[in-house]
């Protein structure tokens, strides 16, 4: 078992870091919110530092989960001048791949592993420890940390080398924005229609339309209840990243673009902490 650190106890970092503590690693956290960081180290039994540099020292393993590119900045730089040399930071943030590749030249120099992370399966998948993570980075760095990622995903996928991790989550979302919009823009059909539609969805979700959103949102959707976690600003986040990354590669997004904006909408609804499928209220707008 291996000493670890993880910086950022969100809904996300807290119960990860939670299923580290119970499967026998050794570990400490660090929070911006201390106290966030002291309730979890009541409940898991792990350690609460004051410090980022008291969270990584002779730690094996450095895992974080923060905001964006600007937060992992903040907490890479205090983490690296600390870590022994050897050690291995994982990024489970989603940021930009550009990003990823930077702090692996970084770390190399510092005689540190990188590995950038991203995962999907939100606040649910979290807490049931059943995330899918997305991997870049050096294959040895890989071998080192994906024994402790297991204990809280379904599966963990090294993708290439630094920024391919990330890469690939830009793609999980751009399928995830054109999938809900779908999803929403058909409900909203069913009941202008005059259908039932949890009965239309009991007809069509064992056919081709049948998706992971469609079984896990449809009710909530009918229902008008968006507080599953992950919200429209990360969403926005994430494809702002995405876009941005395609207008480099010269790949063509309309529809995750265009799904962009009707988020910005939702947002102007109010609804910057709903959940993504909250796609439906803007369409069933009086």
């Amino acid at each position: 078992m291996a000493k670890c650190a993880f910086i950022g106890l969100g809904v996300m970092g807290y119960p990860m870091a939670g299923f580290l503590q119970q499967n026998g690693h050794a570990v400490r956290v660090w929070n911006r919110t201390a106290q966030k960081a002291n309730d979890w180290a009541k409940q898991y039994g792990g350690t609460a530092t004051e410090s980022i540099e008291a969270a990584v020292a002779d730690c094996e393993l450095v895992f974080a989960c923060v905001g964006d590119d600007p937060d992992v900045r903040a907490i890479t730089t205090p983490a690296f001048a600390t870590m022994k040399a050897g050690a291995v930071f994982v990024d489970h943030t989603t940021a930009s791949a550009s990003l990823a590749r930077e702090l692996a030249i970084e770390a190399k120099a510092r005689q540190l592993g990188f590995v950038d992370a991203p995962v999907s399966g939100g606040q649910a998948g979290a807490e049931a420890g059943q995330l899918t993570i997305m991997c870049g980075g050096h294959e040895d760095d890989f071998d080192r940390a994906e024994p402790a990622m297991a204990v809280y995903a379904k599966a963990v996928t090294l993708m290439g080398e630094a920024g391919a991790g990330q890469l690939t989550k830009m793609v999980n979302q751009i399928c995830i924005a054109g999938v809900v919009q779908g999803l929403a823009e058909g409900l909203h059909f069913a009941r202008r229609a005059g259908l039932d539609g949890e009965r239309v969805i009991e007809a069509i979700s064992k056919g081709a339309a049948q998706s992971w959103q469609m079984e896990s949102r449809y009710k909530t959707m009918l229902q008008g209840d968006f507080d599953f976690g992950f919200a429209v600003d990360w969403m926005r986040k994430d494809l702002r990243i995405t876009l941005e990354e395609a207008r480099q590669n010269g790949a063509r997004l309309p529809v995750a673009a265009l799904v962009d904006q009707f988020y910005a909408d939702v947002q102007a609804m109010g609804g910057k902490r709903w959940d993504t499928s909250s796609l439906i209220a803007r369409l069933e707008k009086d």
